[in-house]
């Protein structure tokens, strides 16, 4: 049997591409040093795949910052205002993906959105009306190219044609319809430029094809394909597809001249039923994706290889392959240390993945092979008990009663009692919690981590940090404050560290976005709130000022969906848990004189099903009565305030208004605050805050800019319920540029309120 995977991590076992590409930022190395660590990290990760005797290895699936960016520059989706900037070809593609500030212009970087049902955020295509989609760059063929020149043959891979059209943003009249035959060309000189190199397989992704697609999508589909396969000759395309089952599209895509089609098994619920009910062509290929790319738990090798049975034994020829990308896995378990030999024999991280597929394809072949004693060791592990369950944290769930959803009284009278206690200025004025982690804040912590430092060392450093913090929040007049958070890591680790139930790593970081990267601690067991988490360093930011400071906190749908969750119980019953945790924390807050409490739920819409009618009932039903479980028991002076980030919301407004939260903030500044049409078509009655300027770029904005927002915030959003902020959280930004940002949003707030 064959093996496939669909990507792998391009960060590197260290984050090698994240600490060269922020070298170069600062222009400590050109890009030519840049390049070279990109070229050792592709080598790598190819050869890593070949020792362990993958088949069908990925190239193109490297990125420095987003792969859906790099189809779009490859196939000349460049904005006019980026190419006027006249930039080298990489720095244009920088300023696309974090905007540009500088002698050359000063330009916002294109919209950022999360991928999928993923953590990860890609990066906007947007396409204008005068926009020539051709090919326009090489990297595909060079990637193909370096790989081959190593003794490699590779399975070239870009994103579909479908996909891109689609996500891509249509900024003047035109439509998908208008780029149809410029983007089938462009695609037709890809594959007749690898055909020209002697590829034999490239690999198009179509995630997009999980989604609700009606008869003018398949329509499309049919057109685009039949269009870019014409005449492909020899090559053999693979349409791979994930995250989802392809219900909509199966009978179409299987009579597309495909070679092969990868579905999903993991998360693809009707995928088997599909094949079952429908059969399976038998002059393509089927890439069965049964490792699951996306969590970090082993196999089940009995359950997979009885599928890989059923399929053969209908005669199809079957490549056994990863569900999606392993991108979403860390690298490798090889460098965790703290975590125990019992812990580690149920995770597979992205190179043990590679190893499970190995093992997976020869027991299908030969079950009495070398592999044998790996099978008996893992039908071992799944027959035998975990140690995750605690009895009084199930007691606790069965007892919660429906009351414990609501919240009193209701947001209408609640927010003319805050208004009454708070005394608040019209348009206030926050931010969203961190403050920049400095190299200073970072040694402080890994020092303390270390025990190189006592306890009150490190906690002396960062009262230090969090009175300097609150004292000029003073003076420049912002409204409600916050302490920085020079304590924490991570905002769901922080929290995890703190509740049973939970493993850390040490190195499992995966990419968030760019530069951007997390790890995810694992949730290994039944959860609970083991001492107070924040109360103190709350009370002591709160001790400072007169002013309200916000105590803050990462909210139970994030904490869940930024962990590795368990696959043991369902999602809503270990949400739940979370929930329950994270109240009793609101509660101590609010016993502890914090009048305003921001429970964030930034991954609030990034686990929502792909397809609309699963979305209550396999998600929304139970994740927003978990965040309401969380503050409603709070007095009706306590304000709660939640934040969430850069996805699609348009389609969940009613949901969202449902939290009952006082106060929502949202990242809105990068898709030109769209998101202010669907707020006022729905009544929103949550007091909202649309981010006024964007802080995963660093350039400043200027006050009249943020002027602008705010006054088309007010043409959808009553006066007495806009709040001034900015995007997101300061934690990745520098000093002086947030300074500066702050200052010019606290002027252009008093410009506003001057003219109400």
């Amino acid at each position: 049997m064959l093996t496939s995977v669909v990507g792998y991590p391009r960060i590197g076992e260290n984050r090698e591409l994240k600490f060269a590409s922020e070298k170069y930022f600062k222009g400590e190395i050109d890009a030519a040093e840049l390049e070279n660590v990109a070229k050792s990290l592709r080598a790598e990760h190819i050869r890593s795949q070949k020792e362990a005797g993958v088949d069908f290895i990925p190239s193109n699936d490297f990125s420095f910052y987003d792969c859906l960016l790099d189809t779009a520059v490859l196939c000349g989706i460049v904005p006019k205002r980026y190419k006027e900037l006249g930039l080298s070809e990489l720095d244009t593609y920088f300023a696309m993906a974090r905007g540009y500030q500088g002698e050359k212009g000063d330009v916002k970087a294109l919209a950022m959105k999360k991928w999928f049902n993923t953590n990860y955020h890609y990066i906007v295509p947007e396409i204008e009306d005068e926009t020539e989609v051709k090919l326009s760059g090489s990297r595909i063929f060079d990637e193909y190219d370096e790989a081959k020149d190593c003794g490699t043959e590779t399975k070239p891979v870009i994103i579909g044609a479908y996909t891109l059209l689609a996500l891509c943003r249509y900024t003047g009249t035109k439509t998908r319809e208008d780029y149809i035959d410029a983007v089938i060309g462009t695609y037709k000189s890809i594959i007749e430029g690898l055909a020209e190199r002697g590829d034999e397989w490239i690999q198009f992704e179509e995630p997009s094809l999980v989604r609700d697609l009606d008869e003018n999508d398949k329509a499309f589909l049919v057109r685009l394909y039949q269009g870019i396969l014409a005449g492909k000759g020899n090559v053999k395309i693979l349409l791979q597809t994930y995250y989802g089952d392809v219900r909509d599209v199966y009978d179409t895509i299987t009579t597309l001249p495909f070679d092969g089609i990868g579905l999903d098994f993991i998360e693809g619920k009707e995928t088997l039923d599909l094949i079952e009910k429908n059969g399976f062509p038998e002059d393509k290929v089927l890439f069965a994706g049964l490792v699951n790319g996306k969590n970090i738990w082993r196999n089940r090798y009995t359950k997979t290889l009885n599928t890989i049975a059923l399929l053969r034994g209908k005669g199809i020829d079957v490549v056994l392959s990863t569900s999606c990308s392993l991108l979403h896995v860390p690298y490798t378990l090889a460098g965790e240390e703290k975590l125990s030999a019992e812990h580690k024999k149920y995770l597979a991280f992205a190179k043990e993945k590679l190893v499970e597929l190995s093992e997976i394809a020869k027991l299908a072949d030969a079950p009495d092979s070398e592999a044998s004693t790996a099978y008996e060791e893992n039908e071992k592990l799944f027959s035998s008990k975990r140690d995750c369950d605690n009895e009084e944290v199930q007691k606790r769930i069965a007892e919660i009663k429906d009351a414990d959803y609501v919240r009193n009284p209701e947001r209408k009278e609640r927010e003319q009692i805050q208004k009454d206690t708070i005394k608040l200025p019209l348009f206030p004025t926050t931010t969203i919690g961190s403050f920049p982690q400095t190299k200073d804040v970072k040694k402080n912590r890994a020092d303390f981590r270390k025990g190189e430092i006592s306890e009150e060392q490190y906690k002396q450093f960062n009262k230090e940090k969090i009175e300097r913090v609150i004292r000029w929040q003073e003076s420049i007049g912002i409204d409600v404050l916050v302490h920085g958070e020079y304590e924490r890591n991570d905002m769901v680790e922080y929290f995890g560290e703190s509740l049973d139930g939970y493993l850390f790593t040490e190195r499992a970081w995966v990419q968030s976005y760019g530069t951007r990267c997390l790890k995810p601690p694992i949730i290994w067991g039944d959860i609970s709130r083991k001492k107070p988490i924040t109360v103190e360093w709350s009370v002591y930011a709160q001790s400072l000022s007169d002013k309200p400071v916000k105590g803050m906190l990462t909210g139970p749908v994030t904490i869940f969906n930024w962990s590795f969750p368990r696959e043991d119980i369902s999602i809503k019953e270990s949400m739940t848990q979370i929930a329950l945790a994270i109240r009793d924390e609101v509660l101590d807050l609010e016993t502890n004189g914090i009048r305003v409490i921001q429970i964030d739920e930034a991954a609030l819409r990034e686990k929502l099903p792909l397809r609309k009618s699963d979305w209550y009932s396999e998600y929304l039903d139970f994740a927003i009565p978990a965040f309401r479980l969380v503050h409603s028991g709070v007095r009706p002076e306590t304000q709660i305030h939640t934040h969430m980030c850069y996805s699609e919301f348009t389609d969940i407004i009613p949901a969202i208004d449902n939290m009952d939260a006082d106060v929502i903030t949202f990242e809105a500044s990068r898709s030109d605050l769209l998101i202010l049409d669907s707020l006022k078509e729905c009544n929103f009655e949550t007091e909202v805050g649309p981010g006024v300027y964007d802080i995963h770029s660093p350039r400043v904005p200027s006050v009249d800019e943020i002027v602008t927002a705010l006054r088309k915030m007010r043409t959808r959003i009553e006066d007495k319920k806009l709040w001034v902020n900015p995007d997101c959280g300061l934690k990745t930004r520098g000093e002086e540029e947030t300074k500066q940002s702050l200052i010019n949003l606290v002027q252009a707030a008093q410009i506003i309120r001057n003219e109400a």
